[in-house]
Order: C-alpha cells, then sequence, then structure tokens
C-alpha cells in the first residue's frame, strides 16, 4: 500500500491482480447485478488509486484487504441508493451462507464453539451479523445492502445476538 500510495503503478497492479477475483466473488454474493458489480469494482479501486496513503492500517497492524472491503461495501451500498432513485433495486443474491473465504476467517479468529453457533443459524440471522460484525456495516447500510427495512435488521441482530448466547451458555 505505501508504494501505491506513491503512485507505483506496478504495486497498484499487482493489488489489483491478487485482489480483485476475491473481491468480485463477495461483491456478487450480495449483488446479483453484473454490471452493478463491475462499477462497484472500478470505483473501489479508482479510490484506492487515489486515497492509498490514507490506508493507516499499515502503522496500526490494520489489513488492507479490509480496508479494501470496507471501500467496496460502501461503494456497493451507494450503488444500490443510486439505482433505487432510477429504477428497482437490483436483484440481491440470496445470502444462504458464509463465503467459504469468510469461514476461513472466522475459525482463526474466533473458537469452534462460536464457528458452530454462526454456522447453527438461520441464514437471513448470518446475513445480518456477517454485514453488520464482518463488514462493518451500520444498520441502515445492511438495510439497503440486504434490501429488508431498518427495523428487520434490528429485529434480526436482536434474535441473532439472542440465539448465539444461547447457543454459548
Amino acid at each position: 500500500m505505501r508504494r501505491v500510495a506513491r503512485g507505483d503503478r506496478r504495486a497498484f497492479e499487482e493489488l489489483y491482480r491478487r485482489t480483485s477475483p476475491w473481491l468480485a466473488v463477495r461483491l456478487r454474493r450480495r449483488c446479483a447485478d453484473e454490471q452493478i458489480v463491475a462499477e462497484v469494482l472500478q470505483e473501489t479501486y479508482l479510490a484506492v488509486w487515489r486515497a492509498a496513503d490514507a490506508f493507516a492500517g499499515a502503522a496500526a497492524g490494520g489489513s488492507a484487504v479490509g480496508w479494501l472491503w470496507t471501500i467496496a461495501a460502501r461503494r456497493l451500498i451507494d450503488a444500490f441508493r443510486r439505482r433505487a432513485h432510477h429504477a428497482a433495486p437490483p436483484a440481491a443474491a440470496a445470502p444462504a451462507h458464509v463465503a467459504p473465504a469468510e469461514e476461513a476467517v472466522l475459525a482463526g479468529v474466533v473458537g469452534d464453539e462460536v464457528g458452530d453457533a454462526l454456522r447453527l443459524l438461520a441464514p437471513e440471522l448470518r446475513a445480518v451479523l456477517q454485514a453488520m460484525v464482518l463488514d462493518g456495516l451500520s444498520v441502515r447500510e445492511t438495510s439497503v445492502l440486504l434490501g429488508v427495512p431498518e427495523g428487520t435488521v434490528k429485529t434480526r441482530a436482536r434474535r441473532a445476538r439472542i440465539a448465539m448466547r444461547e447457543a454459548l451458555a
């Protein structure tokens, strides 16, 4: 990221080569519209190129991939909002389960009991936790991303916390 921040095109190309397939898969899991996915990818990498010097994770031990996903998730929310003003909302991919890469991250971050409890959650509850906890989205952003009212997001988040508490008790 430091090299990208200094304007190193080769470093940027390498970042794109390494991360764009993974990022595209994650975006497709949240949006079935290929045009929106392509737009979000382009906007994300443009934002990274322009603001790589703003990445503070290197000093704080943060993840560049996490920063990249945060940018992409916010751009996806923005794309949904833009489309909502001009046409019907885009078809959202059904979040049937957590992506394998996310499961690997969870396995490394949380113990087996927590991972098992997450896998036992109903898909709609897991999707809310995924958006709010893993992706760091707000209730409003999660609402837009999942295409459900904010009240539903809050209810599902509460139900997910209760289910997790019971599973871990």
